[in-house]
């Protein structure tokens, strides 16, 4: 849980529309002006959200939250994979309202990710280990969100120009890997005191069986 949870928020693709948005941008015809701009006003959207899911978490748990967030992650790069893949010219550029589209569908994915898997994937891990190795696992959890960062920082240009408009279909398969991930093995820990987190894991279907 330690190392899978941190690595599947990075293979969301969220560093990908983090780190390289002015570069999508100038991809999809924008200038570049408009392209820092449009990047600042994603920033904020995704700020907001995550503000949002501190009064969701506690109400609807953290399971639902990662679960709804998957279809309106999942709907939003598949279809600005679609567009990007059916309307993108070779000499680059999209028409007027097909970039607008776009900006809107990256700022529906950057909501979906601030208020699920931005925030609870430093929450969750913080909440399923008992006392006695909480240090052990947070730094495991910190240690693989760093290297999944950086790996997925030094192959996004790369994956980009050999992908091209399909790199989103890449992300899009993690989002639906992960989302059975927290399906099946992911217990919930709403309301649940620190001390008697243990009880999650004995009542869990599967990591009750003896190992």
């Amino acid at each position: 849980m330690a190392a899978l949870i941190p690595a599947f928020t990075q293979l969301t693709g969220i560093n990908m529309i983090g780190f390289y948005a002015p570069v999508l941008m100038r991809t999809i015809g924008m200038g570049e002006s408009a392209s820092l701009l449009s990047t600042v006003i994603m920033v904020i959207v995704s700020s907001a959200s995550t503000l949002i899911s501190m009064f969701l978490v506690d109400r609807f748990g953290r399971r639902t939250l990662l679960l709804v967030s998957r279809i309106q992650m999942l709907v939003s790069e598949v279809l600005i994979g679609s567009i990007m893949a059916a309307k993108l010219r070779d000499e680059g550029g999209l028409s007027h309202t097909y970039a607008i589209v776009l900006i809107f569908l990256i700022g529906v994915y950057s909501t979906g990710f601030g208020w699920s898997w931005g925030p609870l994937s430093w929450l969750v891990p913080s909440e399923i280990f008992s006392l006695e190795v909480r240090l052990a696992g947070q730094s495991v959890a910190v240690a693989s969100c760093f290297v999944f960062t950086v790996f997925i920082a030094q192959c996004f240009l790369a994956m980009l120009c050999r992908m091209k408009a399909w790199i989103f279909f890449f992300f899009a398969r993690w989002i639906t890997a992960m989302t059975a991930f927290v399906y099946l093995f992911l217990p919930e820990t709403k309301e649940m005191p620190i001390e008697q987190v243990g009880r999650v894991w004995e009542e869990h279907w599967f990591w009750r069986r003896p190992i």
